[in-house]
């Protein structure tokens, strides 16, 4: 399980501090013009503090320092972009791009699909974690 749980937290690290910053440094969504400085100063906020949590959560899971701690903050990641997507309609949001396309496999929104994954393996991960935690 130790080792299914580093896995599982790095996955998240690679996803949140590697991945998504490459797809969004671009002019749709950190550069782009037609955005309120005020918002893309948001973006780059979301995107650093996103990729500094999900660096330390790795690192507490794989250093074995705080493994419980650690999937508990990429879980927080990762089910806070799941609910800000869910909730949407709320707040006018979408993960459709201005030009009304996405990225999907199968008809299911690449992010959503891929998110959605990691949180499942979080959740496998975190159970185990507390099942070794309560056998120690």
């Amino acid at each position: 399980m130790k080792r299914f749980s580093a896995i599982t937290a790095l996955l998240v690290a690679i996803t949140f501090a590697i991945i998504v910053p490459a797809l969004e440094l671009n002019d749709t969504h950190l550069t782009n013009p037609h955005w309120p400085e005020h918002a893309r100063l948001h973006e780059a906020w979301q995107l650093l503090s996103n990729a500094l949590i999900v660096l330390l959560a790795a690192w507490l899971v794989t250093a074995r320092k705080a493994p419980l701690l650690g999937l508990t903050l990429a879980s927080i990641i990762s089910l806070s972009f799941l609910f800000a997507w869910l909730t949407g309609d709320a707040y006018g949001g979408s993960m459709l791009h201005s030009d009304g396309t996405q990225m999907a496999i199968g008809g299911v929104n690449a992010a959503v699909l891929i998110v959605g994954v990691l949180a499942v393996l979080l959740g496998f991960a975190f159970a185990g974690e507390r099942r070794l935690a309560v056998g120690e």
